[in-house]
């Protein structure tokens, strides 16, 4: 562990990290954090950019929607229908884009946790808009950064009016069992509903996405790991899914800002973070610490021995307060796509993806992995 010259503390070993995200002298930092915090305080913050006991109640709170066996018995059915649906594109045209169907099977999905479920034509392309490839920053000192808020502004209104409003006023005459219905019953405004979300979007939608087409390029690109995720049973394939998940977390760098001083070990000394700082997890780099991870770090090994505490897809759930809750959903959603997609007789990789970085938070976006039919190009 190190202070970069910009100042901000660098954390790339497994159990530095996992100490800093379970801490309760830490705070969320990053992922557009600071232009939250210029809202004003009557509004309350998407779950994402709260923390203290108020974070940990709406996470005790709302677990019910992400366990496991509720997981199994209520979205199963989800994926399965829609999984079958985008590989039926695949059967009619002979091949597809894997980002569109990956982005189809994670919109309906996540929908349908949250209760997103009136949506008016066009979710995709307003989720699109809302997450575009390239994200600009927000400003008043440039053309760009003016344009930048003005986009932003009328994308909000989109899927405020595409998305939300239509599923809040179904569920104020009748509540379901959903997380929409869940925030309606702590009060919160359509607002607060709609940032919410997109939260939640970003983290089930897009996220999801992009974790489908590394893991199918992993697959299409190793041939001894294809034919094992094809005979393997479902508990093989998830963990097949959550090793190339550690070599691959979504998002590479998570950002913390400390409350008070905090000791972390380091090997054969420990540091100390003064209070006020930030403090960036290098997940790429700490799920590959052998310390943790066991023998060759850098290769595929499903079911590798992990040390105790360590979890097979290393932290790119996160781990502490803010740890993933859909992780879960990501997984088995992953799994339903992909055991159906590569049970499709002739199935190749007609084009590898291209292959783009979001910055703000070591993420790989990609793009343009066509698949094709044998016979049907």
């Amino acid at each position: 562990m190190r202070r970069g010259p910009d100042g901000v503390w660098q954390v790339r070993g497994y159990e530095e990290a996992r100490a800093v995200l379970r801490s309760t002298e830490t705070v969320q930092a990053g992922l557009g954090i600071e232009t939250v915090e210029k809202l004003p305080s009557k509004i309350r913050r998407p779950v994402l950019y709260r923390d203290g006991p108020e974070h940990r109640e709406h996470r005790r709170q709302t677990a019910r929607f992400f366990t496991p066996r509720r997981v199994d018995e209520r979205y199963r059915e989800v994926m399965v229908r829609v999984a079958e649906a985008q590989i039926g594109k695949v059967r009619e045209a002979g091949r597809a884009q894997l980002s569109d169907l990956s982005f189809h099977l994670a919109i309906e999905v996540a929908s349908a946790v949250i209760g997103l479920t009136e949506s008016r034509p066009g979710i995709r392309e307003r989720l699109e808009r809302f997450f575009p490839e390239k994200f600009g920053k927000p400003g008043l000192t440039s053309f760009h950064g003016i344009y930048w808020l003005v986009r932003q502004n009328a994308n909000w209104v989109r899927v405020y009016l595409g998305d939300v409003r239509p599923a809040v006023r179904v569920r104020r005459r009748q509540r379901r069992d959903d997380l929409i219905s869940h925030l309606l019953d702590e009060g919160c405004s359509a607002g607060e509903i709609l940032g919410e979300c997109l939260t939640f979007a970003a983290a089930g939608m897009v996220t999801t996405r992009e974790f489908v087409n590394a893991a199918a390029w992993h697959l299409f690109t190793d041939q001894a790991l294809l034919t094992r995720y094809r005979a393997a049973d479902e508990a093989d394939r998830i963990a097949i899914l959550h090793e190339i998940l550690r070599l691959e977390p979504v998002v590479g760098r998570l950002r913390r800002r400390t409350t008070a001083p905090l000791t972390l070990p380091g090997g054969d000394e420990t540091v100390t973070v003064p209070a006020g700082e930030l403090v960036d997890i290098l997940l790429d780099s700490t799920n590959l610490d052998a310390r943790a991870v066991g023998a060759r770090p850098e290769q595929i090994c499903p079911g590798r021995a992990m040390t105790e505490g360590a979890g097979p897809p290393g932290l790119s759930f996160g781990d502490g307060p803010h740890k993933c809750p859909g992780a879960h959903v990501a997984i088995l959603e992953t799994d339903v796509f992909l055991s159906r997609l590569f049970a499709l007789p002739g199935l190749r990789m007609a084009t590898p993806p291209r292959v783009g970085f979001n910055d703000e938070i070591g993420s790989y976006e990609l793009r343009d992995l066509t698949v094709t039919l044998t016979g049907r190009e």
